[in-house]
């Protein structure tokens, strides 16, 4: 038996005469840090602390100080509330958990009655019970066919249809606990104790598979973390997400409505287009700047387009499709806009001269989301993109990578968005090109990451499969992760659409494609930056800028001929002069986020000035002519500043 060397990351070696685990590893290291292991991390991929480490390989032991160790706890709770569930409803079936334990975790259940809230506080109490046990986490590898004998006897038939997902040359692990047991790769904590503190959240009903004909389930959401002090944050934190829930602000500010009668599709009230016009136009205004030109493609395209790509084999289930008027047609609505660039480019002979050829479009695109997966504007049927795609010859791609990187720092500056972080997502199980095209797409992404002067993370397997692409990731303030821009280099539609140009030796070449989104789809960034900014918008994109405010009755021809100046100067500005008291409209305009509130009395109507509220402030600031005002307004929009007034 072979012997396996563990390197550490302060760059000592440990030996060992074979097979090691994470676990092992760290208590050589001592009994402090096996207490605290968590995982393992070899190659930037987690491990199961009981995982079986073969080969010499560089190995991080992660505890709670990682960013992972909190996802590992939750995913960790999410068995031992399985486990609860089972003790308590002993006849229920467990389906699927979760992949992304970030905030939280879940499972499905099959049960004969629906979770109430009291079976909730039973299954909470249930689990604390579990973690007081400390039972510690086994792994186990076993045999489809010994996998298949287990979750038959304990009568679990949902699992016996997720084993038969699993690939035939994929190893099959199981873990327990106590007396739980299920399908998992893991990683899993050491033992039950150290799951500091649980809280269940939520129960809703679903469906297996996401199939509407299927069993209906009950699903069960709850978070956990190492300690009750953080638990106690994150709650207080949720707390504040209710409050700034896009659904709830958008409705609040007048924004959008949602309606059973078009699931997935938001009516856009006028402020709320407000806002969707201005973000478009201030993508657009840096067209020139960065080379870009728009062009617009049709929203039906018969199958054959979807072919070609690669979208009706990978993506058929997610678009909408219908029979044409032709005998035998077949027609799909536009889920993405790629394939019609390509189709674009391939109409007419391209020369070296005319690269880079960027296209940018912003029109419509449908998807057929399931239901369930639904939520308010952030997940939708139908949205557009700020999508762009460049055509270029391959040893112009660093360029305009960092192109990119300067048009997404220059966009995020205006909405106030700071702590980006870059990472690079890459192929996937299942994927169209060369593996060695990719690995080259791949090092080409993360050397442009760090030469923009990111520290680049590297996220695998989850790149599209057709391109790997950078992801500009966002902590909102609510420390929420959510991905904006992207750019991806594609390693298939070129060739699927025998994409060429004449290069500069008189040959014909492929050109290199990039996929690009600065903001991604609108309706999702939108969704986004209401709850990170709470519905208060900057002033360049506030859909209400100012409200002029009447004392009396007798000043409100003074507050529409203000109006009149500020509309005129492509600002937007409304008379609130309903009869209703001067402090209740002032706390309104408060509650609808509007920047700047003007007051109009006998000395403002005398004296032709105006003293602006700026809102949040206590008071108003010094008297100023209204054309004054009105130049200092034109040049915040002019220069899209966060502020009214600098």
């Amino acid at each position: 038996m072979s012997g396996v060397t563990i390197t550490l990351p302060d760059g000592k070696s440990l030996a060992f005469d074979g097979p090691v685990t994470a676990l092992e590893v760290a208590r050589r290291i001592g009994p402090g840090l096996a207490k605290a292991a968590l995982a393992g991390r070899v190659g930037g991929r987690l491990v199961d602390l009981r995982t079986p480490i073969r080969e010499d390989c560089a190995l991080e032991i992660v505890t709670t100080k990682d960013e992972a160790g909190g996802e590992i706890i939750r995913h960790s709770a999410e068995h031992v509330m399985a486990d609860a569930v089972k003790r308590l409803f002993p006849t229920a079936q467990v389906d699927a958990g979760r992949a992304d334990h970030s905030e939280k975790f879940q499972y499905d259940f099959l049960v004969d009655e629906p979770f109430t809230p009291e079976d909730l506080e039973r299954i909470e109490k249930e689990m604390n019970s579990i973690l007081a046990e400390g039972a510690e986490f086994e792994r186990q590898v076993v045999s489809r066919d010994e996998a298949a004998t287990l979750f038959r006897e304990l009568g679990e038939e949902l699992k016996l249809s997720r084993l038969a997902d699993i690939p035939d040359d994929a190893e099959i692990t199981v873990f327990r606990h106590g007396r739980f047991v299920d399908l998992c790769r893991g990683p899993h904590v050491a033992d039950t104790k150290q799951i500091g503190a649980v809280k269940l959240l939520e129960a809703s009903g679903t469906y297996f598979r996401g199939d509407e004909s299927g069993p209906k389930l009950q699903r069960i959401y709850g978070t956990a973390f190492a300690s009750k002090k953080e638990l106690q944050a994150h709650l207080a934190r949720l707390e504040e997400a209710k409050k700034r829930d896009h659904r709830r602000v958008g409705q609040e500010l007048g924004l959008f409505h949602l309606d059973p009668l078009a699931p997935g599709s938001p009516f856009y009230l006028p402020k709320g287009m407000s806002l969707y016009n201005e973000l478009v136009r201030f993508i657009q205004s840096l067209y020139p700047k960065y080379g870009y030109r728009e062009v617009m493609t049709p929203q039906l395209f018969r199958a054959e387009l979807f072919k070609t790509s690669g979208h009706y084999e990978k993506f058929h289930d997610d678009m909408y499709w219908f029979a044409g008027s032709d005998e035998g047609e077949e027609l799909g609505v536009k889920a993405m806009n790629c394939p019609g660039h390509c189709h674009l480019f391939s109409t007419g002979k391209r020369s070296y001269r005319e690269l880079p050829i960027r296209w940018a479009e912003f029109s419509r695109l449908h998807r057929n989301e399931r239901s369930g997966t639904l939520n308010g504007i952030t997940r939708v049927r139908t949205f557009a993109q700020d999508d762009a795609h460049i055509y270029c010859e391959p040893d112009q791609v660093p360029q305009e990578i960092d192109s990119f990187f300067r048009m997404t720092a220059e966009v995020y500056s205006k909405l106030g968005v700071e702590g980006v972080e870059m990472s690079v997502s890459t192929r996937p199980e299942q994927f169209l090109g060369d593996p060695a095209d990719w690995d080259v797409a791949e090092k080409a992404l993360i050397a442009a990451v760090e030469r923009a002067g990111f520290k680049c993370r590297v996220k695998e397997g989850e790149a599209a499969f057709y391109a790997p692409k950078v992801e500009a990731d966002f902590r909102d303030v609510l420390g929420r992760a959510w991905t904006l821009a992207t750019i991806q280099i594609d390693m298939a539609m070129p060739g699927r659409f025998g994409l060429r140009y004449v290069g500069r030796d008189g040959e014909l070449h492929q050109p290199a494609m990039l996929h690009r989104a600065v903001l991604g789809s609108l309706e999702r960034f939108i969704g986004i930056y209401i709850e990170h900014t709470g519905g208060d918008f900057p002033f360049w994109l506030s859909p209400l800028q100012v409200a002029v405010l009447p004392i009396a009755d007798r000043h409100a021809p003074r507050c529409h001929e203000i109006q009149a100046g500020l509309l005129a100067a492509g600002l937007r500005a409304e008379v609130d002069d309903r009869s209703e008291t001067l402090g209740f409209r002032i706390r309104e305009a408060e509650k609808q986020k509007i920047p700047l509130t003007l007051v109009i009395g006998d000395e403002e109507v005398e004296r032709g000035t105006v003293s602006p509220r700026v809102r949040k402030s206590k008071q108003a600031m010094d008297a100023m002519s209204a054309e004054a005002l009105v130049s200092e307004l034109r040049l915040a929009n002019a220069e899209r500043r966060l502020t009214p007034l600098a």
